[in-house]
């Protein structure tokens, strides 16, 4: 399988971008190690080939790792369905986490989310049900501005640790092998077939969720 480095991922990102993603993420990070240890990180899914993990994947995979073998977190929720591709997003992360060694024991999935929002928003109700109290949204610079209104917008208490790519470059050469067909899902349709292209819109606003806040 190809060796994908997180190096890449750096370079591909502007370097104004790159900056303030990592001015903003070292600043978060320094919070949450004083805040810590969170009782739950909530981890969005990524679509998944069926051969290897992306750029994304690995990244939000390994930083996910990182922050419960450092003591950050103590538990994890990988969401995501099966939406562009058959497999189950939330379960190929968890099976990638515990090949790098994460406990078995500290994994959840939430398998009902099909966007970002609902990633954050049903990982969040789990949570909840789990009796989780302390939550942050782990993932990549970028997705984690982008919900961060959606976050303030409904009041959740969902701290925020996007990942950072200085840490990361320097525990990428990790190469973990996985059997995804336990992820896999059958009969299968993507989303593109089964939702309009403005439901789908709707969806990553986040303006198909029913609400049940406190």
């Amino acid at each position: 399988m190809p060796k994908t480095s997180l190096r890449l991922l750096s370079a591909c990102i502007l370097p104004g971008v790159m900056f303030i993603a990592a001015c903003s993420s070292a600043k978060l990070y320094r919070r949450a190690v004083a805040a810590r240890p969170y009782d739950v990180i909530i981890v969005p899914g990524v679509p998944f080939n069926g051969k290897d993990w992306d750029l994304k994947m690995k990244g939000r995979v390994i930083w996910a790792d990182y922050l419960i073998k450092n003591g950050i977190a103590r538990n994890v929720i990988f969401s995501g369905a099966a939406v562009y591709t058959p497999y189950m997003e939330a379960r190929v992360m968890a099976l990638y986490a515990r090949a790098l060694g994460m406990p078995d024991s500290c994994i959840y999935t939430e398998e009902k989310a099909e966007h970002s929002t609902e990633n954050v928003y049903y990982s969040y109700l789990m949570a909840k049900r789990l009796g989780f109290r302390k939550m942050a949204l782990a993932t990549d610079p970028y997705q984690s501005n982008m919900l961060k209104g959606f976050i303030k917008r409904h009041h959740l208490p969902v701290a925020r640790i996007p990942f950072r790519i200085s840490i990361l470059v320097k525990i990428d050469d990790v190469h973990p092998l996985i059997d995804a067909a336990p992820a896999r899902v059958e009969p299968f349709r993507p989303i593109t077939e089964t939702q309009s292209r403005k439901y789908r819109r709707n969806g990553t606003r986040g303006k198909n969720i029913v609400f049940d806040l406190p």
